[in-house]
């Protein structure tokens, strides 16, 4: 199954999607009888985002497609999936290849990880921003594990137990401020605009093997970097596990696992994530120095 959040007579509402056709989930409810709760974070954070992806193989898939021609929503402008995420979690460097890049060792023994604030969260087609502190901003593609239970010790076998979906991820750095010093790095990720994700939250029934998943920066339609999760240095099951047992993952926690290479940004520029099977994620970047 796979979920987004739209934009829909001035507000934001989940709807799930037929094909590429998102059906509002108020759509679902009046002509269905459900009463699935009309916001993917709710629906996470509730535990009744498991109970409607049972639903959805056993009934719902075939009730939907006949729905769709009726209340499908065909001009779909996506809002962020959701807005205020417990954690935003990232790992650094989880690529030798971007590590290589930064002419950096990248870690052996334990992930680098880092977190942001949730003010930092953006949308499919909204502009991310490059601040007027910075000459050099980054972008990174990377995969996003969206948790979907309260997860502990959690372990490597079990990890997609406690996982909700996948999503597209592009995450800023401002690159010039981490160079001047790596204790600076939770600043150099936080400014405004600075994670996107979507628009598509893709449950993981959906996807026949993660590692294999193909996962590309773009930058103006030319693919600047790609990679795949085998290559990683830490694959998401080592990553959900490892991280476990400092913390507990909470409903809507988000982790972004890091990516392939990133790329400088300009004003004007055209920043994506593709991932395989997945929609692309796109945003325009603006340079505040610009305005």
């Amino acid at each position: 199954m796979r979920l987004a959040t739209i934009r829909l007579e001035g507000c934001e509402e989940a709807a799930v999607l037929v094909g590429s056709v998102p059906v509002p989930l108020t759509s679902v409810n009046r002509n269905l009888g459900t009463s699935w709760i009309p916001s993917v974070f709710d629906l996470i954070v509730s535990g009744e985002l498991f109970r409607m992806t049972e639903w959805y193989r056993a009934e719902g898939a075939a009730d939907l497609e006949s729905l769709a021609e009726e209340c499908g929503v065909k001009d779909v402008t996506y809002a962020p999936l959701y807005r205020t995420p417990g954690k935003i979690w990232g790992i650094g460097l989880n690529y030798v290849d971007h590590a290589a890049d930064l002419a950096e060792k990248a870690p052996q023994s334990e992930p680098a990880s880092f977190m942001r604030p949730a003010s930092t969260v953006v949308g499919y087609g909204d502009p991310v921003r490059i601040p007027l502190q910075s000459e050099n901003t980054t972008g990174e593609a990377e995969l996003g594990v969206v948790f979907g239970k309260y997860a502990r010790n959690v372990s490597r076998e079990r990890w997609l137990d406690v996982v909700a979906g996948f999503v597209c991820i592009l995450d800023m750095t401002a690159e010039d401020i981490l160079r001047r010093n790596p204790r600076y790095l939770t600043r150099s990720k936080s400014f405004d605009t600075f994670f996107s994700f979507g628009p598509h939250l893709v449950t993981p029934d959906e996807i026949s093997d993660v590692a294999a998943l193909r996962v590309a920066t773009v930058k103006n339609g030319e693919v600047w970097a790609e990679n795949t999760p085998k290559n990683m240095m830490f694959p998401p099951d080592e990553l959900v596990a490892f991280h476990s047992r400092v913390f507990p993952w909470c409903p809507g926690d988000i982790l972004s696992t890091g990516t392939p290479r990133a790329v400088s940004l300009e004003h004007g520029d055209l920043l994506e994530c593709r991932i395989t099977g997945f929609e692309p994620l796109r945003n325009p970047v603006e340079d505040l120095k610009r305005l």
